[in-house]
């Protein structure tokens, strides 16, 4: 019979985690804060996935890869810099970057131009798709300011994501016969 391991460690009690390498830092660390927006991203790409019609199984397979990828990103932000090589962290694989580019353009070429900006909305699963943009956007902006060392790939990574999100909920929008709203500025 195998045993399992208990879920709680309490060694984060005192506001502090532990980095693969064992190092110990303030679960309000930047370090740590960043891969929890990362897990916090692939969290809304599941919620996302789900949402998505059973007919978008190319969609379904693609945000999966790159939950798994996030998962990459993650080891890596959760490891000790100097530590990283040591481990054989899996690496962002540049070429899930160019499927992301060309499913973009698949679901781009069936949307109309765009002439004006959108407001996120339309049927619920285009909706979210555009939460998990921002949220995607978010991680960017972070990755950007911080000091950490990223992956090769991480920033092209999020970048295409976010564009793929935006994309995908047009695509979606208008698959569903859902309005998109246009913004119009007053004045």
């Amino acid at each position: 019979m195998t045993i399992k391991s208990k879920i709680y460690t309490k060694t984060g009690d005192k506001g502090e985690t532990a980095l693969v390498g064992g190092t110990r830092l303030s679960k309000g660390d930047e370090q740590i804060e960043l891969y929890g927006e990362v897990d916090e991203l692939n969290s809304f790409l599941g919620y996302s996935k789900e949402l998505l019609d059973a007919d978008l199984t190319k969609d379904r397979e693609l945000i999966e890869k790159m939950q798994s990828s996030l998962f990459d990103l993650g080891s890596h932000l959760a490891c000790e810099v100097d530590k990283r090589e040591a481990f054989k962290l899996p690496l962002i694989d540049a070429s899930l970057v160019a499927e992301i580019e060309k499913r973009i353009d698949e679901c781009d070429s069936e949307c109309p131009p765009l002439k004006n900006f959108i407001l996120p909305g339309g049927h619920e699963s285009a909706a979210n798709l555009h939460i998990t943009r921002s949220v995607c956007r978010r991680v960017e902006r972070h990755m950007i300011r911080s000091q950490i060392l990223l992956p090769l790939n991480a920033l092209s990574l999020m970048n295409r994501m976010s564009d793929y999100f935006f994309v995908l909920s047009r695509y979606v929008n208008i698959n569903k016969g859902a309005p998109e709203i246009l913004w119009k500025p007053k004045g």
